[in-house]
């Protein structure tokens, strides 16, 4: 069997010494950095200390159980990416089914099977690393995205998203808000792609954008900031040039002639070329679909 990488680090919850030990032994021989707790609250200090990349929880624990746990894993922003597999003495389908709709990813039945449990582990360190990924790369973009329930509640966010979240005083971690329960009744009728909606009361000005569902139910949204200068009056000042260059180059950047450009501009074709050759050398490009391009790569990450 191929070993899990020696980086990983795995969070054990049990309140059975024996189950603990066992457990501890098996990922022990994968090279794995194995913390443990005897239970809920005490998973959560070591989670928030350590930020494991994968829990191991048993469900039915004192203090708090793992139903418990797992729902506040979930609510955390910088934990709720943690890969969570339920491990229980349970049968009942209506327990395993109340795990996995918590957030938990997977469950394991009492006695654990080792082997299983590798295996098993090794799925979800790999989806997860993948998730990171191109979350970190949507992170490094600056795109202003972020994904919900269909409850309304913020499940992911990139930085820049979390920034205006902030400027119009959301706050995402409370789930009773105005922005959430607009949210939800919005995601409630049949969205198709582009649909906006203009978020009201709000200290700053936001609407969102639908963009599309992802196949485990969220939403991908898009925020837009409601001072955020028109695409034309950006690109003026991103590249230094005039306003009506700017709504020049916005025009052909979107795939319009020159005739189509004049037309929506109220000017003759002759002087919407008379702009570009004037565009191009303050771009440092020699045609229109390199400068074109400058354009959509600004535009892309607005």
């Amino acid at each position: 069997m191929n070993s899990i990488a020696q980086s990983d680090i795995v969070l054990v919850v049990d309140d059975s010494p024996d189950a603990l030990s066992l457990i501890n032994d098996a990922l022990e021989e994968e090279n794995l950095d194995v913390f443990v707790a005897l239970d809920g609250k005490q998973a959560l200090k070591i989670a928030k200390r350590i930020k494991p990349d994968v829990i191991l929880l048993d469900a039915i624990m004192p203090v708090m159980d793992g139903f418990e746990t797992c729902k506040h894993l979930k609510i955390d922003a910088e934990l709720a990416d943690i890969p969570v597999i339920f491990m229980t003495g349970l049968s009942d389908t209506d327990d395993i089914v109340k795990g996995l709709g918590l957030g938990g990813v997977d469950y394991l039945i009492k006695p654990i099977n080792p082997a299983e449990l590798i295996a098993r582990m090794k799925v979800h360190l790999k989806n997860a690393q993948l998730t990171n990924s191109a979350q970190s790369a949507l992170d490094s973009t600056g795109q202003h995205l972020f994904t919900s329930n269909d409850s309304g509640e913020v499940k992911w966010a990139t930085p820049q998203t979390f920034a205006l979240f902030a400027k119009a005083n959301i706050d995402c971690s409370n789930f009773n808000n105005a922005f959430t329960a607009e949210l939800a009744v919005w995601l409630s009728e049949k969205r198709t792609a582009l649909d906006n909606l203009t978020i009201e009361g709000l200290d700053y000005p936001l609407s969102i954008r639908f963009v599309g569902k992802h196949d485990n139910g969220d939403w991908l949204i898009k925020l837009i900031d409601g001072n955020r200068p028109s695409k034309a009056a950006l690109l003026s000042s991103k590249l230094d040039i005039t306003v009506r260059e700017s709504e020049v180059l916005f025009w052909i950047a979107n795939g319009k002639t020159n005739r189509e450009a004049a037309e929506i501009l109220a000017m003759s074709p002759r002087t919407v070329n008379k702009h570009l050759e004037v565009i191009f050398p303050k771009l440092g490009v020699e045609n229109r679909t390199a400068a074109a391009g400058v354009a959509l790569r600004l535009l892309s990450s607005d």
